[in-house]
C-alpha cells in the first residue's frame, strides 16, 4: 500500500490536504477554552487512514451483486435511528453522541447515495430516456432527503438533492424530463415553506432578502459574516488576528462560517489560493471520471464532484451574503469529524477506481485481441 501511495492517483489527496491545513490554522486561532485545532488533528489523522485503506479494493465487485443496496440501505436505517438515539445540537436531531467525538449519519448517506445512484443509471445508461428512471432514481433519494428534511436538517436535505439531480443531468435527462423535475422542485419548496419550514428558517430567508432588516436579531449570523469576510481585504489580518471570530462576534466560526474566519486572517488572496486548491480537486476528479473503465466509475466520480462543487458553493455563498444561511460546513476544511472522515472516505474510493482501471482496460482489451 505504502509502495502505491507515490502513484499519480493519489496526487488528489494532497490539495484535500492543503485545504484541511488552512483549517486547522484557522483552528488554532481559536485555542483557549476549546480544543477544536486538537480534535479536528485527531479526525484529519484517521480520516487519512481511512482514504489510504479506501484506495485498495477494487471497486468492480459493486458493479454487480446487492453491496451497494445494503450499504444505501444500512445508511437509511442510520438516519432513521438517530429519531431514537440521536442527540439534539442547534435545533436539529441528527448525530450520534460517541463521547469525544459525533456520528451525523447523513455525511455517509450522502456516498451511498452516490453510490447506488451510479449503479442504477450505469445499468440503464441507454434507458435513461424513459421518465420511470428518473422517478425510481427519485425514490432512492426521496427516503433520505426526507429522513433527513425531518430532523431538520434542510441544508443537508438540499445537497440530496442537488446530488441526485446533477447525477440525473450527466447521465442523460430529456430536455422536457428536466422541466418537469423543476416544477416539482418549485412546487416542493412552496409546500415546505406554507407547511414545514419553521419560523427561524423562514427569517433566514427574510435576511438574505433584506440583510439590514434585523442586524441585531435573525440576521445576526449573516452580518456578522460578511463583516468578517469583508474586513481580510486583500492580505488579511493575519493568522491569530481575525477579531470578529476570536473576539466571538462571528458566531460557529470553527464550523457554519470558517470561510468568513479564514478570509478575514488570510484576505483575499488566501481566499483566491483556497478556491484553486479546490478548482484542482474538481479537475483531478473530472480527469478520473474521463478516464474511467466503466459507467459505474464514471458517475460515481461525477457524483463526488458535485457534491463538493454544491456544498463549497453554498458554505461560500452564505459566508458572503449571496445566499440564506443554511449551516453547512466547508468540505476538507471545517471543524467536525463526520463531514472530513466521509470526504477522504469517498476520495479514497475514487483513488481505487483510478487506480485499477487501466488494469481493467488492459485485460479488456488482451480478451478482445
Amino acid at each position: 500500500m505504502f509502495k502505491d501511495i507515490l502513484k499519480p492517483a493519489y496526487l488528489m489527496i494532497l490539495p484535500a490536504l492543503l485545504i484541511a491545513g488552512f483549517g486547522l490554522s484557522t483552528l488554532y486561532t481559536f485555542q483557549g477554552d476549546n480544543s477544536f485545532f486538537t480534535k479536528q488533528a485527531v479526525v484529519l489523522a484517521i480520516a487519512l487512514l481511512v482514504c489510504l485503506f479506501a484506495s485498495i479494493p477494487d471497486y468492480r465487485f459493486m458493479r454487480t451483486g446487492h453491496a451497494v443496496v445494503w450499504i444505501y440501505l444500512s445508511m437509511c436505517g442510520l438516519l432513521a435511528l438517530t429519531f431514537v438515539l440521536g442527540y439534539t445540537a442547534l435545533g436539529a436531531q441528527m448525530s450520534f453522541d460517541l463521547g469525544a467525538f459525533s456520528l451525523q449519519p447523513v455525511e455517509f448517506a450522502r456516498i451511498a447515495l452516490i453510490l447506488v445512484l451510479a449503479k442504477y443509471f450505469s445499468m440503464r445508461h441507454e434507458l435513461i430516456g424513459a421518465f420511470r428512471h428518473i422517478f425510481i432514481s427519485a425514490v432512492y433519494l426521496g427516503v433520505p432527503f426526507v429522513l433527513t428534511l425531518l430532523q431538520p436538517d434542510f441544508g443537508s436535505a438540499m445537497i440530496l438533492a442537488a446530488v441526485w439531480f446533477g447525477i440525473v443531468l450527466v447521465s442523460g435527462i430529456r430536455t422536457r424530463h428536466i422541466a418537469f423535475v423543476g416544477s416539482l422542485a418549485v412546487a416542493g419548496v412552496t409546500y415546505l415553506w406554507l407547511f414545514k419550514f419553521a419560523d427561524y428558517q423562514k427569517e433566514r430567508i427574510y435576511n438574505f432578502l433584506d440583510p439590514l432588516a434585523d442586524i441585531q436579531g435573525s440576521g445576526y449570523n449573516a452580518y456578522q459574516a460578511t463583516i468578517a469576510a469583508g474586513s481580510g481585504q486583500m492580505m488579511g489580518k493575519g493568522i491569530g488576528y481575525g477579531t470578529q471570530s476570536k473576539l466571538n462576534y462571528l458566531p460557529e466560526h470553527q464550523t457554519d462560517f470558517i470561510f468568513a474566519s479564514f478570509a478575514e486572517e488570510w484576505g483575499f488572496v488566501g481566499s483566491m489560493v483556497l478556491f484553486a486548491l479546490f478548482a484542482w480537486i474538481i479537475t483531478l476528479l473530472i480527469r478520473a471520471a474521463r478516464n474511467a473503465p466503466t459507467n459505474f466509475e464514471r458517475i460515481f466520480v461525477i457524483g463526488f464532484a458535485i457534491y463538493l462543487v454544491a456544498q463549497f458553493t453554498t458554505h461560500v455563498g452564505m459566508n458572503i451574503g449571496v445566499l440564506p444561511i443554511t449551516g453547512l460546513p466547508l468540505p476538507f476544511m471545517s471543524f467536525g469529524g463526520s463531514h472530513l472522515v466521509s470526504e477522504f472516505l469517498a476520495l479514497g474510493m475514487v483513488i481505487g477506481m483510478t487506480k485499477h482501471q487501466r488494469r481493467v482496460v488492459a485485460v479488456e482489451q488482451s480478451e478482445i485481441i
